[in-house]
């Protein structure tokens, strides 16, 4: 199944450079120190700052693109029934397939995502990501913050929340690795990112 069309596979790889790149700078800037540095901290900030620009227009290209080709499609999903449908994945994830079991929802030319996939595809996307980019321009721009947020200093606030958010994505970038080697084979989900087969 021709799964993944040429713009996503290209989008797909220039926002995992990105992240990755991002992530190490983000990491250097928050644990640097004058003794030693990951990266020297100038050089950090303004790589950091230029990847954070480009994941950002990649993400509003990703968005229009969703908007205006059927791969939009698979990020939507009925509520009706949604909580069984996701226990029933997890499930899968955490017993089921060390005993074998058929995936309760293989991939399909109509399902590209299982339940737990999709929801968590959806929060990604539609809800960390806006929030790490709005707050990444709230630091690219602080003079533009408010100087208090709900009683905090509104810099620190949205610092804090740019962390918060880089940790979660962090976190799913290391999950969503390790679930892309469940496949027929650990690289046949890596080699349909390259070739868009499936």
């Amino acid at each position: 199944m021709y799964l993944y069309p040429l713009w996503v596979r290209l989008w797909h790889l220039i926002n995992a450079l990105m992240f990755l790149i991002l992530i190490v700078t983000g990491l250097s800037l928050q644990y640097s120190s004058v003794e030693y540095t990951i990266i020297p901290f100038n050089y950090a900030v303004s790589i950091h700052n230029i990847t954070g620009i480009i994941l950002a227009v990649g993400y509003v290209l990703y968005l229009f693109a969703n908007r205006f080709t059927s791969n939009g499609q698979y990020y939507q999903f009925p509520i009706k029934g949604m909580a069984g449908r996701v226990w029933k994945q997890a499930r899968y994830y955490a017993y089921g397939i060390f005993k074998n079991e058929d995936a309760p929802f293989p991939v399909a030319i109509g399902r590209k995502f299982n339940p737990l996939q999709k929801i968590s595809y959806v929060f990604v996307m539609y809800f960390f990501m806006p929030i790490i980019i709005i707050t990444g321009i709230g630091l690219f721009f602080p003079d533009l913050l408010p100087d208090k947020i709900f009683g905090m200093l509104g810099l620190h606030l949205i610092d804090l929340l740019h962390i918060f958010m880089g940790f979660i994505l962090s976190v799913f970038m290391v999950v969503h690795i390790y679930f892309c080697t469940i496949g027929s084979t650990p690289l046949s989900n890596f080699k349909s990112m390259i070739n868009g087969w499936h």
